[in-house]
């Protein structure tokens, strides 16, 4: 199987739908002429013309109403934010248009539209710059919420997300759009709501997702040569949560160990601690671990930028701990 990039993943993901389907377009700033900030992008302005890949100005609450309104005169809209720091302009129409209009309107519109960026942080950005948003949008009723780890999910949800009925919040990662991983080059799609478990394991279940799943993989590797197994998670999909994978998964291991790449107040790992309290609290062993930033905005030192953001030797810590190690 062929091994391309997470930024060629995403472009080949809209490409495939825009030629399958005339009323998807691309719309956002340095889209088109520039093939996107990060290249996810590339090519497409070639193939499809200034009407289907428009670059816009700098007006994050303009384009996005833009977007909102053509979704509902029959068009599939997919937005690119530079960044999801900028979408806070725009949170507007994504929350109290795009996500409520179906409810709003008696079913009379769908809002088939993407809204995609990344997010989080990304080096030496700085606090403005290096914000999560993922529990932002999901606690929004109205919204999917897709954070992808890897090219072969981002492709597979993208697609997804592109066909789905209603607005997908679709968060990439600036450092992984070049990444590397297998992607079949034939036709394929991947369920949203639909978590993977990434590594199979019997003494603790690790949940992550997007790129900071990374340190798991890392803190499973270095536990595994101290004989300890850990089960690793991928949500792919924040909401809808996939909570039968999770739930199954600790009444096997026992202990649970959440990490994610965000403040720790009332964040997703929050509430997968509810969930797992509330339906699978006898299968317990050990108190649940969450593993979050710092609570502060982003430093830029990368000093304290790597006193700030998790990593495998918190996870690996964590996993001990719930073990009584």
């Amino acid at each position: 199987m062929r091994t391309i990039q997470f930024r060629e993943a995403v472009a080949e993901a809209m490409s495939e739908e825009m030629r399958r389907d005339e009323t998807i377009y691309l719309m956002g700033e340095e889209v088109a002429e520039y093939n996107g900030a990060y290249k996810a992008s590339k090519g497409m302005l070639d193939e499809f013309g200034p009407d289907r890949v428009l670059d816009t100005p700098i007006s994050e609450l303009g384009f996005a109403g833009v977007g909102v309104g053509s979704a509902m005169g029959g068009n599939r809209p997919i937005i690119e934010f530079m960044t999801f720091n900028f979408s806070l302009v725009g949170i507007d129409q994504i929350i109290n248009n795009a996500a409520k209009m179906r409810q709003m309107s008696g079913g009379q519109f769908n809002i088939p539209i993407v809204f995609r960026g990344p997010t989080a942080s990304a080096g030496q950005l700085a606090a403005t710059h290096s914000q999560a948003f993922e529990s932002w949008f999901a606690n929004c009723p109205g919204l999917k919420v897709i954070v992808p780890s890897n090219p072969y999910d981002a492709k597979g949800l993208l697609k997804s997300a592109i066909r789905d009925n209603d607005p997908v919040i679709f968060m990439e990662s600036e450092q992984m759009y070049g990444d590397k991983g297998e992607v079949p080059e034939d036709e394929y799609t991947l369920p949203i709501g639909v978590a993977d478990i990434k590594r199979e394991g019997k003494d603790v279940t690790v949940v992550s997702f997007g790129k900071i799943i990374k340190e798991a993989y890392k803190a499973a590797d270095a536990l595994e040569k101290e004989g300890i197994s850990c089960e690793v998670i991928d949500l792919r999909t924040v909401r809808p949560l996939d909570q039968e994978t999770i739930l199954k998964s600790v009444k096997k291991t026992n202990r649970l160990v959440i990490l994610e790449e965000a403040w720790p107040f009332g964040n997703v790992s929050t509430e997968i601690t509810y969930l797992v309290q509330s339906q699978a609290f006898d299968f317990l062993d050990a108190p649940i671990i969450k593993i979050n930033t710092a609570d502060t905005p982003a430093p830029y030192s990368p000093v304290l930028l790597a006193e700030w953001l998790p990593n495998y030797e918190d996870v690996v810590k964590a996993v001990k701990k719930v073990l009584y190690q």
